[in-house]
């Protein structure tokens, strides 16, 4: 009964991995959607304004429902010591730099996903689970997520994190553009909350014309380069400054969109790939086979 229990099981798996197998890499592809519409959102950022107060972290923490200590614990500048970098549990952070122009008036940078145009983690994700949204938000569906973190190595802009930490249904986290608050017409929760109006949310042309204007108005303020107008094919977070971006760690990206470089990627390492149904009917099959022979004694 034994042998024929494990024939008969052999068989199903067979057949399970000849259908999956039928699917064909083009099937098993996903087709996420990816919007780029003319009259998409943006945020434009203008750190000779920021004073790094640092309320804009505590304003996306409280919206997202992440712990955080109290907004007049948010002085300490004690946490510019050290670059610190966007991860599960904070989805914007602020830098300080040095201000060569004046040096009792730092440069504040605040880091957050940049909503590219042309998303690498929407090209990189092999179920569909990004998606570049009209408005210009790029979400993210934990419920479609398999836990590759293919996006996290495509970003190029490093910013997707994942819950490491925790053993049962770890996500990916990243800002998401306050898509909750936007979707009724309200602010970002950093935008509304910025005390100097270093951020402007808006349409992403009009975001661009403000941005040359204040460079034409003040060309010694401002370094001639909107960070984000051109970069990867473009961003919905664009960024002014008084100091060369390069310096300010910002990475020098190109113009070209990114997902051309992930998809290489993707396609290279997914050339052969094996639909999970084919997968778990084989690896099924091992442990059936296996268990079988520990009983026999064999």
């Amino acid at each position: 009964m034994k042998a024929q229990n494990r024939r008969t099981f052999l068989k199903t798996a067979a057949v399970a991995g000849t259908v999956a197998a039928g699917l064909g890499t083009s099937k098993a592809k996903a087709a996420p959607m990816n919007i780029l519409s003319p009259n998409r959102m943006g945020v434009l950022i203008d750190t000779t304004v920021c004073v790094g107060c640092r309320n804009c972290e505590w304003a996306c923490k409280t919206a997202h429902d992440l712990p955080s200590e109290p907004l007049s614990t948010y002085g300490d500048r004690s946490v510019f010591a050290q670059m610190r970098r966007p991860d599960d549990g904070a989805l914007t952070v602020v830098n300080e730099y040095g201000n060569p122009k004046n040096k009792d008036l730092p440069i504040n940078v605040k880091v957050q996903c940049m909503h590219c145009d042309h998303p690498a983690c929407v090209s990189a994700c092999i179920v569909g689970a990004f998606t570049k949204q009209e408005n210009g938000t790029v979400l993210w569906d934990s419920d479609m997520c398999i836990g590759c973190r293919y996006c996290m190595a495509a970003c190029p802009f490093q910013i997707p994190a994942f819950e490491y930490h925790k053993a049962i249904q770890p996500e990916i986290r990243k800002c998401d553009f306050c898509i909750q608050r936007t979707s009724k017409g309200e602010l970002p929760a950093c935008v509304s909350i910025c005390p100097v109006e270093a951020l402007t949310y808006g349409p992403r042309e009009e975001l661009v014309r403000v941005a040359r204007d204040r460079i034409k108005a003040n060309p010694d303020r401002y370094v001639n380069h909107v960070y984000g107008e051109y970069e990867v094919g473009g961003t919905s977070w664009m960024y002014m400054a008084g100091r060369e971006f390069a310096d300010l760690q910002f990475p020098n990206l190109g113009t070209n969109p990114a997902p051309g470089v992930s998809e290489a990627i993707q396609h290279g390492i997914f050339a052969y790939f094996m639909p999970p149904v084919a997968l778990y009917a084989i690896l099924g099959a091992i442990m059936w086979m296996t268990k079988d022979r520990k009983e026999e004694g064999l």
